[in-house]
């Protein structure tokens, strides 16, 4: 398996997006943003199909979409217009944005399934270095500001900053998160996007502990699904993303039932 360059490819890839989904999901799901990470899926749908449509790459379609949506979906959460619904508006329109680009670059089918399901392995070299340029964007920006992300994730009332810093702290937070939805989307595709940002961190937090070790917990749920999944999409020839949606799913599951006993 490990002597085609592809599965090498999707191995690395595979490993550097677990990694940045499991450290920034926790963060996702500790400030309740399961919903909102879901919609960027669809929106970095819409995304991807606006770079098939106008000749761009679609990861950076993807890139300044989540981008732009994160941060609009982001400035209302203090308005009195309820997030949740807006977010649903927003969601329903980039479907149809995404539809609607499509039908116009008249994208081919295997195109439309990577985006939707993605292709992580037909990624190239070039595919690699973009990524791992991005997952370091994305590390460098959580290292230098672990902390005050960590209380604004986890003790938001004993964030003691002024409210302009700390609208600034959630629009970095946003944006970290929109690139991680974009990075997300290269393995499982833009629907299942959410598997692994929120799944692996949800599953982690039913067995306690420190911010560190539900991190650790979540990229290694991460990793576990996603190099499980690539070798059974290996041995099967089936779709990748099918795979590492049952499997997070039902450490999920499993996780719920040992918090019971």
């Amino acid at each position: 398996m490990f002597d085609q360059v592809f599965m090498q490819n999707a191995f690395i890839a595979g490993t550097v997006i677990s990694i940045v989904a499991g450290i920034v999901g926790t963060f996702v799901v500790a400030r309740s943003y399961n919903f909102l990470s879901h919609s960027l899926s669809e929106i970095a749908f819409a995304g991807a199909a606006f770079g098939f449509f106008i000749g761009w790459p679609p990861l950076l379609g993807m890139v300044i979409f989540t981008i732009l949506a994160a941060l609009s979906i982001g400035g209302l959460e203090n308005a009195k217009v309820r997030q949740d619904n807006v977010t649903s508006a927003v969601s329903a329109f980039a479907i149809a944005l995404g539809i609607l680009f499509l039908a116009l670059g008249h994208t081919a089918n295997s195109a439309a399934t990577g985006i939707l399901f993605g292709s992580v392995l037909g990624i190239s070299h070039t595919d690699l270095l973009i990524l791992a340029g991005m997952a370091l964007g994305v590390f460098i920006v959580i290292f230098l500001f672990y902390k005050p992300l960590r209380l604004l994730a986890f003790d938001e009332a004993g964030l003691l900053l002024s409210r302009g810093k700390k609208t600034w702290l959630k629009i970095l937070f946003l944006v970290v998160m929109a690139l991680s939805v974009a990075i997300s989307s290269q393995l499982v595709g833009s629907l299942l996007i959410f598997v692994l940002v929120t799944l692996p961190a949800a599953s982690a937090r039913y067995y306690q502990g420190s911010v560190g070790r539900l991190m650790t917990l979540s990229v290694f749920f991460a990793l576990f699904g996603t190099w499980t999944g690539l070798a059974l999409a290996y041995v099967t020839n089936l779709p990748t993303s099918a795979f590492i949606a049952g499997i997070e799913v039902l450490i999920y599951l499993l996780s719920i039932w040992l918090a019971k006993e």
